[in-house]
This record gives C-alpha cells, structure tokens and sequence, in this order.
C-alpha cells in the first residue's frame, strides 16, 4: 500500500509549480525567522509509487523531488542547487522540514566546482551550506564499437549520462583503469587488456550519474554461428564461396580466417556488376530440421537465450573492416536459404506472411538519413541488427519470441544461414530514395556472424523497489 500521505503531498507539491510567495507582509517574511540560524540534518527522496516513498538518501536525480529536514527552515528566501536559483513553495516549508523539486536545468557536471554538489540555504541574515550529491538521469548504455576485441584494441562504449566513468569491470571480472571519457557524457573507451578470460556478459561501469550496464554481448562467444575457424560448418555448393576463398585477417588482430564479402577470385575478374549479385557465404544448414551439422540446431543457443526471450532483446551481430569508401550495394543477411527475391524493398525484408521464408535484412552503412554517406572503418567495428528488424520479426503484434525463430528454420527446406553482397539499386517513392548501383570491386571484410542478448538495462537506484 502506497502512502497516501506522500501521494497528496506530492500533487500538491505538482499544483503549486509556478505560484511564487513574494508577499513581504506575509508571517513568513517576518524578521523574527531571518536570524535564525539554518540547520539540515538529513534529506530525504520524495516518490510516492516507490515502496518507501520517504526514503533518506545522500543523492538525488534532475527532476526529483527532495524533503529537507532539520531546524530553522521558516521563512527560507532562496535556495541554491548547484548554484542554480531553485524554485520552491513556501506553502511546504516548516520550521522543520521543506518541499524542493530539483529543476531540471541545474548544472550536475558542467557546474562550477566550488558549487557542485552542494545545496545552499539562503535568508536574509544567515545562510549554510549542504553537501549533497546532484545526478543527472541514470546511465545507459545503447551501443559497443567492438564486442569481441582482440587486446590492445580500443573499445568504445556509448549511451547517456556516462560523464566520468571512473570504473569499468568486464564480464570475467577484470577491472579496467585506462579509461578515456567524453565530456558530454555520451561515450567513454578503453583498451582492451590481454588475459582477459572468453566469459562474455555486460560491461559495468561506474560514474558521475551511477552505475551502467551493457547488453549482454560483450566478449559474448556462446552464440556464434560462423567464426570460419572452426566454429560452425561453412556450406559448399555452385552458388557459393567455398573455404578455398577465405582469406586472414587483413590487419593482423589475431582473428584468423575472415571472409571479404567479395573474395580476391571475384575481384580479380572485375567484381560486381551494378544489378548483380555476388554469390553467397552460407552455414552448411539442413532440411526440415535434418542438419547437416548439430550446430545448425539452434536450440543449442537456449542457454545463452532462452526460448521465451522476445526478438527485440536479441540481435544479430558481426565484425566488419571495411578500408576503402563504400557507397553502392548491400549485404543481405538471411536466416534461411529459400529467397526469390533480393535487395533493396524485397518482400523477404519486410514485415509479411504471404511468402514462405520473409525471414531476411540489409545491412546499408552508407545510407544516412536519406543521403549518401560513404562507409569506412578504421579497423574491426561490430555491426548490431536487431532480430526485430528482420522480416518477418518486425510484426510487433506478434510477439515473436527465440522459439519462433528456432521453429522456422526447423520447418524450412533449406535452413542455411547466410550472407551476401546485393549491387542493386535502392529506389522507394514513399522516402523519396533514387539510387542507382555501380559497379563494385572493393573488399568488405566479415567475421564472427553470432547472435547475442541485446537487452538494455537502467540500474535501479533502488533494486528493492524492483524485486516487489
């Protein structure tokens, strides 16, 4: 039962937003209260829908409300948070306690440092200063440059409120020191360091705001489906590459056997003509739930994710390097080898049950925003694409789960999973899109096609509110 005491005080606290007191023959301006000395004893969190909704506290988030408590609070004048001139109802100040909503335009990180993290209580002949720590909104953590990093190389880390990490833990429990941080708060990196144990999971991480935690995926191996060194079957037949056109990492991480989407055989003889298709890079698959391979089964995946886990906490991630700008065609990702057609608005990327296996996605870098930004990357970089971004997974109304995508490939005639380079055009009239291929002779190179956990996490301040 949540205490209806705290409820009505916090609607009249919302009520009152914008009535200021500036009556001086009011009480509460009378000199008696203004030499008063001030006192603060404690603070406490205001939230009427958490199971403790007075809860003392040493911090306090933009946009919270706050409950002081101590002695010679009456006839309060101003209140500085951070230095910011905070507005509050007289109406809720007592001798002994008073009401602050904390704005949410008061400086936290970019404060002056002598203000920051302190409250400071105003009358007009004294006044007391109270260390109080000011978060912005919890952490969160979107995105990683690279999950599966060979040491030495540098990881990014991306998301919200991430100012001054200070701690970094990896999922094998190895704590990170080289950190560099982004002063606004949206990325911080570090090196990855040697030794580090193949126990994959999230990043933890510690700053100005709290702790964050990534997606599950990092240094995350349990789910790969091709790594092309010994991890899953590659498939063999007219329409494809073979082993014989695997190449070794270009840049000598330590990855071993990579394919470049384009291999040096089919480059040689002029690459990829504008409306061709290169051939394809498949798993050795099955039919009908016969596998070629027990790795086909992806029931084999249940402990990484479970059957019940929805399709839009799960993705599809893989490693490209891609040194040369590139700007004309796609690679085709499809979880079944049944296509009829390819590319750019092909009924097998999109949302639809009238065709047997619309269970494919296109991966276009260089398309940004309806413009044409060409695509490179420095070194190795991690591509996440959401499984509910495929096919026929992006009907949200059908809750699609793991299971589900497990059952289709066991039902379909040719359960191969694969990749493929499509030189078409990418024309759509309802986006305004008109872009013609050209030919193409340049190496994309890939590795590690693995599904991962792809759920985001806020940290609680308050876990126990969680567990009811």
């Amino acid at each position: 039962m949540k205490s209806i005491k705290y409820i009505w005080t916090l609607c009249l606290a919302a009520l009152s937003v914008g009535f200021s007191a500036c009556n001086e023959d009011d009480e509460y301006f009378d000199s008696k209260y203004q030499d008063t000395p001030i006192v603060i004893n404690k603070i406490y969190l205001e939230d009427a829908e958490s199971s403790v909704p007075d809860r003392l506290v040493e911090f306090a988030r933009l946009g919270q409300m706050i409950r002081v408590e101590g002695s010679g609070l009456m006839g309060m004048k101003k209140v500085y948070i951070n230095g910011y001139d905070t507005y509050f109802n007289r109406a809720y100040v007592s001798d002994n306690s008073m009401l602050i909503q904390i704005n949410s335009k008061t400086p936290v990180v970019d404060a002056e440092p002598e203000e920051r993290d302190i409250i400071r209580f105003v009358k007009d002949n004294t006044e007391t200063a109270y260390n109080f720590t000011i978060r912005a909104a919890s952490p969160s953590v979107s995105g990683i440059n690279t999950t599966l990093p060979m040491p030495g190389e540098i990881v990014i880390v991306s998301g919200t409120n991430l100012h001054e990490t200070s701690s970094v833990t990896l999922p094998d429990g190895t704590q990170v020191t080289n950190i560099t941080n982004d002063e606004d708060g949206e990325w911080y990196s570090f090196v990855m360091p040697e030794g580090v144990s193949e126990t994959g999971g999230s990043i933890l991480s510690e700053g100005a705001h709290g702790s964050a935690k990534s997606p599950a995926c990092f240094n995350e191996r349990r789910g790969i489906i091709l790594d092309f060194d010994g991890t899953g079957v590659q498939g063999g037949w007219s329409a494809t590459y073979t082993s014989d056109d695997l190449t070794t990492d270009p840049l000598e991480t330590g990855r071993g056997n990579v394919v470049s989407a384009i291999p040096a055989s089919a480059l040689e003889e002029g690459g990829i003509q504008s409306g061709a298709n290169g051939k394809g890079w498949f798993t050795a698959g099955g039919e009908k739930g016969a596998w070629s391979d027990a790795t086909e089964n992806w029931t084999r995946f249940y402990d990484l994710i479970p059957a019940e886990t929805p399709v839009s906490n799960i993705a599809l991630q893989f490693d490209v390097y891609v040194p040369e700008p590139w700007s004309t065609g796609m690679l085709e990702f499809t979880f079944q080898n049944n296509l009829s057609s390819y590319g750019y608005g092909s009924t097998e990327t999109k949302n639809t049950t009238n065709i047997a296996y619309p269970t494919a996605v296109l991966w276009i870098p260089w398309l940004v925003d309806g413009e044409v930004v060409p695509y490179q990357s420095e070194g190795w970089t991690t591509i996440t694409i959401p499984i509910s971004s495929v096919g026929k997974y992006q009907d949200t109304e059908s809750a699609y789960t793991f299971a589900d995508v497990v059952a289709d490939r066991a039902v379909a005639s040719y359960a191969n999973f694969g990749m493929f380079f499509v030189n078409g055009d990418v024309v759509d009239e309802e986006l305004g899109y008109n872009f013609a291929a050209t030919a193409f002779n340049q190496n994309i190179y890939v590795d590690n096609w693995r599904l991962v956990p792809f759920e985001t996490f806020i940290i609680s301040d308050y876990p126990e509110d969680d567990a009811e």
